[in-house]
């Protein structure tokens, strides 16, 4: 039988997957897109159109007189200062201390290597609301409470990346680390000069991963900190629905939930290039 009757027969079986596909992403697509699109529209809506049955799903004409509200109600520019020095710190540190972690347990020899490694991955089953109490503790102690101190330095390490880090470093050729000792590099010069540069992308993408774990923090914000300038935004969109009786006012949590999504979308389309190829080099 030749290529062409073979493919005759392959045609069929192939008409019908791309269809398929296509539709599953549109569906994907809606289930991920509709809600934050109803939010959206919520936002722009006056309270008694927020609360109407059945549901408006086109815009209306509050958006600027909502936004404007709840930007002075809550003061979202302080919010959002809070949140993004939380992010970057949290991101940052993270990413440099897994980075020296990860290198010094691939390239050094040193008794118990391998037990400190197991160490820092099996605090992946202690996150933070586990140990919140004794690290809540801690930092009382230091007097940390109401310090950008004590919001990020709990949050900084991480096994997770320590672990990325460590596998990548594992596929680094031999004969670079070889390379370098001939030409009389030290450990910190092989790690700026031929590590780093060679994991931009992979600390791209924990970038974006990370600054999305720092900017969702709410337990332990909420926790650390007891005066209004120094808190966050998650927080902040969480005050704005009454604990009682009344009749939370929608509009405006949606606007306030909107304006806090703004800066890790934007992340996350800076760095959208970066980020996906990160994911595939961790993957190979």
């Amino acid at each position: 039988m030749n290529s062409a009757a073979l493919e005759q027969i392959k045609k069929p079986q192939r008409d019908w997957k791309k269809p398929v596909i296509h539709l599953l992403l549109i569906l994907s697509v809606f289930l991920i897109g509709f809600p934050l699109y109803y939010g959206f529209v919520i936002s722009t809506q006056s309270m008694e159109e927020s609360i109407q049955k059945p549901q408006k799903l086109l815009p209306s004409g509050y958006l600027l007189e909502n936004y404007k509200k709840v930007w002075n109600r809550i003061h979202m520019g302080r919010l959002l200062i809070n949140s993004s020095i939380v992010a970057l710190v949290v991101s940052l540190g993270k990413i440099a201390i897994s980075i020296l972690s990860a290198f010094a347990i691939v390239y050094f020899n040193f008794r118990g290597k391998q037990l400190a490694f197991w160490a820092i991955f099996i605090t992946l089953m202690l996150p933070v609301p586990v140990r919140i109490i004794s690290t809540y503790q801690v930092v009382t102690s230091l007097g940390w409470v109401d310090t950008y101190a004590g919001l990020t330095i709990p949050l900084i390490a991480s096994a997770t990346a320590t672990f990325l880090f460590r596998q990548f470093y594992l596929t680094i050729p031999d004969e670079l680390v070889d390379a370098a000792k001939i030409d009389g590099s030290g450990p910190l010069r092989f790690l700026w000069s031929i590590l780093l540069p060679n994991s931009g992308a992979n600390i791209a993408a924990l970038f974006v991963v990370m600054f999305i774990y720092g900017w969702n923090q709410y337990l332990w914000p909420l926790m650390i900190t007891n005066s209004e300038k120094m808190k966050v935004v998650v927080v902040g969109i969480a005050s704005t629905v009454p604990a009682g009786t009344q009749l939370p006012e929608w509009n405006l949590v949606m606007a306030a939930a909107m304006m806090a999504l703004l800066p890790p979308v934007l992340v996350i389309i800076l760095m959208q290039r970066w980020f996906v190829h990160g994911l595939i080099e961790s993957e190979k």
